[in-house]
């Protein structure tokens, strides 16, 4: 049944708050492990993959035959979507809780416990792991022990995942500010105000922070935080932007994917779905990926907007794709992980949980990992 999205967003967030605290530090999470592979060097450093949030992972992913390689048990709800660097795993949880795992085996190396839930995913650079919490912090943790290293107070919960680029940390907050903080010393650079909440995650692109407030799509000057357009859609914008050859690509609450030209914000085209598109896009081979609240993911052409095929699933979709070697790899609410073939959106594999999938998936080395509402971390290799 589909929810609109404030209602289920609301739902989710008093739901979580009500189940969250309450544990002790001893036995916060487990890892089942199966037969372990040692995942490559080649990493997923913050959302998206990339500061551009094009969603294309490094890869090797897994292509035909899934088998579970080990799963992670944190202990509630996982939205947060993961970050793999040098063989390890971070990851939040609605505990209020993000954990170090180790990339091929699932052990836990460290978790560190913020003052509300986790629905930032974790951005790691120079040895730094930054995440926003439900509390209104930004933490920066020490990436080997998870040791606080300094932490930002901004007025509301922080949602949005953060974007690490040239030792500035680019963030949004539900209190409708886009924030510029010094990566070393959490030092406030500058902040734009919005119109309206920033549950978006920025993308950083040649100097230019994108990013989406309200109904709005932003373009900000990175050194400043200077205006240099906006551009109003007709919903609230969670979705991301993707940034790839001049173009910005967004999805927005009015069920709309939106193509803007990224110097100017003028519209090149605007591709409608039949529900809110929470999902953020990826860009691939000149095609655009998208899920969307009317249960479908989409493939969209990226020069002219025209459809060239959509899948359904068996529930809505707030997770974002990534794409990798002619793959893509999506949750669903129906609980299940998939993989479809790039070019044609045949099903390659699904993967079943136990819960929704609203993390979206992190590829590379030969694994796929994903979080699920069902409070487990998996994963998934090929068999």
């Amino acid at each position: 049944m589909r929810r609109p999205l404030l209602v289920f967003i609301g739902l989710v967030a008093m739901l979580a708050l009500a189940c969250a605290g309450g544990e002790g530090d001893e036995e916060l999470g487990r890892a089942s492990p199966t037969t372990a592979k040692e995942p490559s060097a080649r990493g997923v450093p913050m959302f998206r993959g990339n500061p551009a949030r094009t969603g294309v992972n490094p890869g090797p992913g897994v292509e035909r035959s899934p088998k579970l390689l080990w799963q992670f048990e944190a202990g509630s709800w996982i939205l947060s979507s993961p970050a793999v660097v040098e063989g390890i795993v971070y990851i939040g949880s609605d505990h209020g809780y993000v954990y170090a795992l180790d990339a091929a085996t699932g052990e836990e190396r460290w978790h560190f416990e913020t003052g509300g839930l986790l629905w930032s995913s974790p951005a790691v650079a120079d040895g730094v792991v930054y995440v926003g919490s439900y509390d209104g912090y930004v933490y920066a943790l020490d990436a080997e022990e998870g040791e606080e290293q300094w932490s930002f107070k901004t007025g509301h919960w922080v949602w949005a995942s953060p974007a690490v680029v040239k030792g500035v940390v680019y963030v949004g907050s539900m209190d409708g500010h886009v924030y510029a903080l010094d990566a070393t010393t959490g030092k406030e650079r500058w902040r734009f105000k919005t119109a309206g909440s920033v549950p978006s995650s920025p993308a950083v692109v040649n100097g230019t922070v994108y990013v989406g407030g309200g109904h709005y799509a932003y373009s900000l000057d990175a050194a400043t935080g200077e205006e240099r357009w906006h551009f109003e859609t007709g919903g609230l914008l969670w979705s991301s932007p993707a940034v790839a050859d001049g173009v910005l690509y967004i999805g927005s609450g009015d069920g709309g994917l939106y193509a803007l030209d990224a110097a100017t914000g003028e519209d090149h085209w605007r591709f409608k779905t039949g529900d809110v598109v929470r999902s953020s896009p990826a860009i691939a081979d000149g095609v655009v990926y998208v899920g969307s609240f009317d249960n479908y993911i989409y493939a969209v052409e990226a020069a002219t907007g025209e459809e060239r095929w959509r899948v359904r699933t068996g529930d809505l979709l707030f997770s974002s794709p990534a794409v990798v070697d002619a793959v893509v790899y999506v949750g669903s609410n129906d609980n299940y992980a998939y993989a479809l073939d790039a070019a044609t959106g045949e099903e390659r594999w699904r993967f079943e949980t136990s819960g929704a999938v609203d993390s979206s998936p992190a590829v590379a080395g030969g694994v796929v990992w994903v979080g699920s509402w069902d409070g487990y971390v998996y994963a998934i290799t090929e068999g």
